[in-house]
């Protein structure tokens, strides 16, 4: 929740209040962020709520007055272990060895044993024309166990290690361990549920290190007879429903066709009820069944197959479409239930029980499963194309040395098998988790993340404007789905530009494939979220962030807290850069839920400054001179002050305060402000810009990757009217005609320095706004509405074309424009919404109806 400045004193008590007068659940609150006076800016908010809970809650200041009750959370630390106690399922934590999680209780039954990460690794030779493969098995190795969290309504602990081989050394580097780990389990009062975040780093050679199968394994008690022990999966709708042994034969009918359907639904069923000689002899004779697994192979096809024992042949059970992603293996007693998020947009992924015959089954969740071919991390080339195809760097720098990859998946402790009904209802939960968020009106009315505007269809303009922005938002969904924008690798992300001739997206072209953040999608998308509250556009930027900060990002190595250009590999791009991986592009997914993992990911970018001084980001364009490296105003010092600010208001640091002051105090200095440049010498021990002449490059890029977002909430923070100023000044330079430019920096500033007009309106509608300039407002909206993106139908005006099959398409259409002019229009319509013409123009007409201001 954002709070206003001065509005929350750090340390005040919070506490839930129901809408319907009921007892609300304990509420657990902590600071997220804080404002530099101390208050707090952001609150972060955890409570477990009944199946009976009201429709709607609501935070205020003050200590509760009641509370319903609910069983305690327990957590117990030593120095080799910790115990969690939900009130219902209750886990142990060693904190050494290769066990992630050593003991699940339910009621005093087990119902878990042991888990642990388990890796395959894959390497290749060729000799004498012929090529060999060879595969090594790994599992988890803790070396830090934390217990980051606990309270009366949850308790986080976070896992790090590393894998390591089976039989000894024989990982990357004879050192026997490789692809580092950070995984989070979550426990909840009065929840049979343990939530796991798990991330895996990619330090292999891409030529020699294949990942063959990468996944958690569980291990599940089994008692009782073989027909007691169950399996399910959730296919595309319904339940793959079966026992290790089942009751049907080619005599089960009557009765025992009655005992079949209850074993079916999983139902306890007792030896008298099936002792009759005749059919215990045919049960007796008839097979058993050891293993089970589910293969989603692709977005569109998975498999489900089983078997008898080892050294037999799988036979298929079962085919669809899309798994939901829900297993369940158990017996008398209960068992466990796993759930895996987005996982047939994730595909290979699997979910696998074997052992059942035995005393203990496996329960494998398998991120990558070891069915698909082994993970390929090589570029797609062996040399740049840098001008047939936008590559940005003549460099081969092409490594996913360094790259992450984030996977969440839930453990259900269950009592008993669940009915279809339970099942349905895990499914359903998996599909959309529960997510706790404020109202639109109440996030823009404190402000939240800078300047937006909530929907407003109060004019025909306004009303036409709000139907394009909602139209590229479903193009996008459409396209997500008819181009099969899924995979471990690139879920997430949207492709850069379009090919009419191929009717197809660039994803062969270099730097015209994959976005990879490039003109920030996701500030785009985060502002949707923000006016609408709607779940649809909530999950669409939530993948986008799952996989940028993580894929696109590199979290250790030789480009550690920077990103890769948009490539046909997401790695692949030459140029490796702070606005890639700065924390402005994600910190809105961590302050609307908390989430730990992107917390991590911005503390790991705070000092990419540093990375620029081995990979000055101008290269190729200045000289190695006095300067430790060089940076432009935008995107690069603006990545820095967004990671900087996040650092700052988190942790009220006052080094990344002040190296912010630095840098602007620098950039007051320069003839002209944040009109000049925009390159500068730069060192990052100090913090300071050197100033390179004040027409030395380009000026799109300074605002049309997330600069203006960052600056103008930074702005707020700040209160120092030279910034502000220097914005608006800017804003307002942008599209003078060259003349006008003249008469300001006496002839120092070409306009041909300054392009792409619908990608500079955020500030330039800033500028319009603080110097109450009306002919400046008018351009911007000039530049906005005869845009195809105000005149075009995406979703009705689609063409119908083939390609490998028939599709819709937008022949013009380039991700870059789409977020830009979607985020663009949404500032404008906050800070020039009286400028706004009456209606909008006619498509080809070049007029522009605009409504006088009285200015």
């Amino acid at each position: 929740m954002p709070w206003k400045e001065g509005e929350l004193r750090r340390g005040e008590e919070l506490a839930l209040e129901s809408g319907d007068g009921s007892a609300p659940p304990a509420l657990q609150s902590w600071p997220a962020a804080y404002w530099p006076d101390g208050s707090v800016k952001w609150t972060a908010h955890a409570a477990a709520f009944p199946a009976d809970a009201a429709a709607e809650y609501s935070v205020r200041r003050g200590s509760a007055r009641t509370m319903a009750a609910a069983p305690a959370l327990s957590v117990t630390e030593t120095e080799e272990h910790v115990d969690v106690d939900t009130g219902v399922i209750s886990f142990r934590v060693p904190k050494t060895g290769s066990a992630i999680i050593d003991g699940i209780f339910r009621n005093g039954v087990p119902i878990g044993g042991r888990a642990e990460l388990i890796a395959m690794r894959e390497t290749r030779s060729e000799l004498s024309g012929s090529r060999t493969y060879r595969q090594e098995r790994f599992r988890s190795r803790i070396a830090r166990v934390e217990l980051e969290q606990q309270g009366p309504a949850r308790a986080v602990l976070k896992l790090s290690g590393r894998h390591r081989a089976d039989d000894g050394p024989a990982g990357p580097a004879s050192t026997g361990e490789w692809l580092p780990f950070s995984l989070r389990l979550y426990a909840y009062a009065g929840l049979e549920t343990i939530r796991i975040v798990h991330t895996f780093f990619y330090d292999g050679n891409p030529s020699q290190d294949f990942v063959k199968g990468l996944g958690i394994r569980f291990s599940v008690p089994m008692r009782g007879p073989h027909y007691n022990r169950h399996v399910r999966f959730a296919g595309d709708s319904g339940f793959w429903s079966e026992a290790a042994k089942t009751l049907h034969t080619r005599r089960t009918k009557g009765p025992y066709l009655e005992l079949f359907e209850r074993q079916l639904r999983g139902e306890w069923l007792l030896e008298e009820q099936v002792n009759d000689g005749y059919f215990l002899g045919l049960l007796e004779e008839s097979a058993s069944w050891d293993s089970f697994k589910l293969t989603q192979h692709s977005a569109d096809s998975y498999r489900m197959l089983k078997r008898t024992k080892p050294g037999c042949s799988w036979i298929k059970a079962a085919e669809g479409r899309r798994a939901r992603g829900v297993v369940y293996a158990g017996s008398r007693g209960g068992g466990l239930a796993a759930t895996m998020r987005d996982f047939w947009r994730k595909h290979p992924s699997a979910l696998e029980v074997e052992g059942m015959l035995g005393a203990e089954a496996a329960l494998t969740a398998w991120f990558w499963s070891p069915d698909a071919p082994a993970m390929d991390m090589r570029h797609y080339d062996t040399e740049t194309h840098v001008e047939s195809s936008y590559e940005g760097a003549e460099e081969m720098r092409a490594t996913p040395y360094g790259v992450a990859n984030t996977n969440e998946l839930t453990l259900w402790g269950c009592a008993s098998t669940p009915t279809p009904e339970r099942l349905e209802r895990l499914a359903e939960h998996n599909e959309s988790p529960p997510q706790l968020a404020c109202e639109p009106e109440h996030f823009h009315r404190q402000g939240a993340f800078g300047i937006w505007s909530l929907p407003d269809r109060g004019t025909e303009a306004k009303a036409h404007l709000e139907r394009q922005l909602d139209g590229i938002i479903a193009f996008y969904q459409r396209e997500i789905e008819q181009r099969r924008w899924y995979g471990f690798w690139d879920y997430g992300d949207f492709m850069h530009s379009y090919d009419p001739a191929r009717h197809v997206w660039n994803y062969d072209l270099g730097g015209c494939a994959w976005q990879n953040t490039e003109l920030v999608p996701n500030m785009w998308l985060w502002l949707m979220f923000l006016r609408s509250g709607r779940e649809d556009i909530f999950r669409l930027a939530e993948a986008m962030t799952r996989h940028t900060s993580e894929v696109d990002v590199y979290h250790f190595g030789e480009y550690a807290g920077l990103g890769s250009r948009h490539n046909v590999v997401h790695w692949g791009c030459g140029c490796k850069e702070a606005r890639i991986s700065m924390a402005g592009l994600h910190r809105y997914y961590y302050y609307l839920t908390a989430d730990e993992r992107i917390g991590d990911m911005m503390e790991e970018v705070k000092d990419a400054d540093y990375t620029t001084v081995s990979l000055d980001p101008m290269r190729a364009y200045f000289p190695k001179d006095e300067h430790p490296t060089h940076a432009r105003v935008g995107p690069d010092w603006a990545a820095f002050s967004s990671n900087w600010m996040t650092r700052w208001e988190r942790f009220e640091d006052a080094a990344y305060r002040d190296k912010l002051l630095t840098g602007i105090a620098c950039i007051k200095q320069a003839s002209f402000g944040l009109i000049s440049g925009p390159t500068y010498g730069y060192d990052p021990q100090t913090g300071r810009l050197t100033p390179l002449g004040d027409d030395n490059w380009g000026r799109h890029l300074a605002v049309c990757m997330g600069g203006p977002q960052v600056w103008m909430e930074l702005a707020g923070m700040l209160k120092d009217p030279q910034w502000n100023e220097m914005m608006a000044d800017f804003g307002l330079f942008y599209h003078l005609p060259q003349e006008e430019k003249d008469d300001i920096t006496g002839g120092k500033i070409s306009a041909s320095s300054f392009g792409h007009p619908v990608l500079t309106l955020a500030l330039v509608a800033y500028g319009a706004s603080y110097r109450q300039e009306e002919r400046t407002a008018r351009l911007a909206w000039s530049f906005l509405m005869e845009h195809p993106f105000a005149t075009v139908d995406l979703v009705n005006d689609a063409q119908t074309v083939s390609y490998v099959d028939e599709l819709r398409e937008i022949d013009w259409m380039n991700t870059n424009e789409a977020s830009q002019w979607s985020l663009n229009a949404i500032i404008c319509l906050e800070l020039l919404g009286d400028a706004l013409p009456e209606r909008p123009a006619i498509p080809g007409s070049g007029a522009i109806m605009l409504k006088e201001s009285g200015r």
